[in-house]
């Protein structure tokens, strides 16, 4: 009985520290509770590992919209770090090629959806009816992408969405042309200054307009790290729901060492969760139950660093793609064993155990739970230590080497200008 009640305890508190600190309040943990409730470790560990999948698949949808040959499908491709030649990819032209709405799902996240939708001004719908056209409700925000000055269906359609308590945000496009083109022209001495007086002037125009509280962003489709994407990414990742927020920061691309940074500090502060889980199955007194539940779990978190990180084989060909950088060059400066080996449970569990203090706690954690009283609560805090110290030294490696490739990418596109 005592035995039990240790167990229940450190199930208890790891799952309530994981659903109270972390999985917010739009996750129904009513099954873990009875779960508990009823002393069922395994039921409970399987129910919180969905509801941390659910969690890592939140949907985002975002609406891009403008008129016809303002680079709305090069924003999208570039959203997702797509070259234009891609399969996947958005087609691009001069002429309006998006005649109805279009979903264009992230390739390392479908859970995260860019919407390429007509161009207001090519339906045959004003701007109050066009919202409905599309689907409004089904958009967490708007983005809309002019390439010279945003004209009147823009304004209008911003009314609209401002009506309807949604968020926009107006996007130039194709501003390093524009930039160029006024410095040669000699329409303003340096580039900045071209630059802030193109910012205030748009911000004054639409203000205007009617336009409450405008927001515009200037960006080059062609290269992202520039400009004002970094600018658009902070507001988003300020003014999105935060159970959004990470859905938002996993699928952006690697444009600066900052975002891989921002990254790795979401995907440290989910280490708790996964801690918990092992802990809750060291609990449980079934013989390689723990080690059988570690090795899986660790193997599917690393392999989300990987995807989140960009380093999966097919997030490295889109890379080289899009970047003009050969694909053995990036995969060149790649150190971990991690990045460039499959990720399942027997290579992670070879991994751990070719270190002989891990393999000594595992092995000890294994031989305590089945002490009455207190060996499943010491069994417990091991596997909580050992899953814990995995995930972090794991995650170290493959932030390290996505920064590697970032970098070597970086000096390859820099080197081709």
């Amino acid at each position: 009985m005592i035995s039990h009640l240790s167990d229940f305890y450190i199930v208890t508190v790891g799952f309530a520290l994981c659903v109270q600190v972390i999985m917010a309040d739009f996750l129904d943990t009513t099954e873990i509770k009875e779960a508990l409730q009823n002393n069922n470790q395994a039921l409970a560990v399987d129910k919180i590992k969905k509801l941390l999948e659910k969690a890592a698949n939140t949907p985002l949808n975002i609406g891009i919209t403008g008129e016809s040959g303002s680079g709305k499908s090069s924003f999208v491709n570039a959203f997702r770090g797509v070259d234009h030649r891609d399969d996947q990819a958005a087609p691009t032209g001069v002429v309006e090629t998006t005649t109805e709405v279009r979903a264009y799902p992230h390739p390392s996240y479908p859970n995260v959806t860019l919407w390429d939708l007509p161009g207001i001004g090519t339906t045959r719908f004003p701007a109050d009816q066009y919202l409905k056209h599309v689907g409004f409700e089904r958009f967490d925000f708007f983005i809309i992408i002019s390439d010279t000055r945003f004209r009147e269906n823009d304004v209008k359609l911003a009314k609209e969405i401002q009506k309807m308590g949604k968020k926009f945000y107006f996007v130039r496009s194709k501003v390093d042309n524009d930039l160029q083109n006024a410095q040669r022209s000699h329409m303003c001495v340096f580039m900045w200054s071209c630059y802030d007086d193109d910012v205030i002037s748009w911000d004054t125009g639409l203000l205007k307009e009617g336009v409450q509280a405008p927001q515009v962003f200037l960006l080059s489709n062609f290269e992202l790290r520039r400009h004002d994407f970094h600018r658009l990414h902070a507001t988003l990742e300020r003014e999105l729901p935060e159970h959004k927020r990470d859905a938002l920061l996993f699928a952006m691309p690697n444009m600066s060492l900052e975002i891989i940074e921002k990254k790795k500090e979401a995907f440290k502060s989910k280490i708790p969760h996964y801690a918990f889980v092992s802990a809750a199955c060291a609990a449980v007194p079934l013989p390689g139950l723990s080690v059988a539940v570690d090795g899986a779990l660790i193997a599917g978190v690393v392999q989300q660093y990987k995807t989140g990180f960009g380093l999966d084989g097919p997030s490295l060909q889109r890379l080289a793609d899009s970047t003009g950088v050969l694909l053995e060059d990036l995969t060149s400066v790649v150190r971990s064993p991690l990045s460039l080996n499959t990720i399942d449970k027997a290579f992670i569990l070879k991994l751990l155990l070719q270190s002989a203090a891990v393999a000594g706690l595992m092995l000890a954690e294994e031989g305590l739970k089945f002490i009455p009283l207190f060996g499943t609560l010491v069994a417990a805090t091991l596997s909580y230590k050992v899953t814990e110290k995995a995930l972090l030294d794991f995650l170290h490696m493959l932030a390290e080497d996505a920064q590697n490739v970032f970098k070597r990418a970086l000096r390859g596109m820099n080197s081709s200008v």
